[in-house]
């Protein structure tokens, strides 16, 4: 059953990892927002396991911790940066 719901996570962090994208909350690029949004996941589905930490089903879970890491790294900000000092 652990397996079900590990990767029922990581394919609801895709989904909201696309559907952020082609909305245009964020503009790192799909595959980008994708790792973001999985890696978000991984470290909520484990303070899930490990210290029983929920914030609601697992799928909550997911959706929010997604969405949350989206928003917060902001990738792009970097890029920019990068580009500017290279001219």
């Amino acid at each position: 059953m652990i397996l079900f719901t590990f990767f029922g996570s990581l394919m609801i962090a895709a989904v909201v990892a696309i559907i952020f994208e082609r909305m245009g909350i964020t503009h790192n690029g799909y595959v980008l927002s994708v790792l973001i949004a999985l890696g978000a996941v991984i470290v909520l589905f484990f303070l899930r396991s490990l210290f029983h930490f929920r914030l609601g089903s697992p799928g909550l879970d997911a959706i929010l911790g997604s969405a949350a890491a989206l928003i917060l790294i902001p990738v792009e900000s970097t890029r920019r940066r990068n580009r500017n000092r290279r001219r």
